[in-house]
């Protein structure tokens, strides 16, 4: 947890929520390879499942996480759920892009 706190003070990281869920806990790089495919498109649970080569489960749990913090919104059109960057997200992409250099230079 030590090297955490070094880590997100080193970057001068505000958003300590954004960090620990990319960084303090297990799964950051699911997480950073869902909301990277959601910044690059907005997707279904599906979509991006076959897109990362992810069991469905594991994206529909990681994509609750980053909803459930408010990095994603989703807006269901009859049967499907589509997932987009929030405005909670886009207004950090730099501290996000911070912590994900970061983290793929380890």
């Amino acid at each position: 947890m030590k090297q955490t706190n070094n880590i997100q003070s080193m970057l001068n990281i505000t958003d300590k929520e954004l960090f620990t869920i990319l960084i303090s806990e297990t799964g950051g790089q699911t997480r950073m390879r869902i909301i990277d495919a959601l910044l690059n498109m907005p997707s279904n649970a599906n979509q991006l499942s076959k897109q990362l080569k992810l069991d469905y489960k594991t994206i529909t749990y990681h994509l609750d996480i980053i909803c459930n913090h408010k990095y994603a919104t989703r807006e269901t059109f009859g049967k499907i759920t589509f997932y987009y960057p929030s405005d909670k997200l886009i207004k950090r992409l730099d501290e996000y892009n911070q912590i994900k250099g970061k983290i793929n230079n380890q």
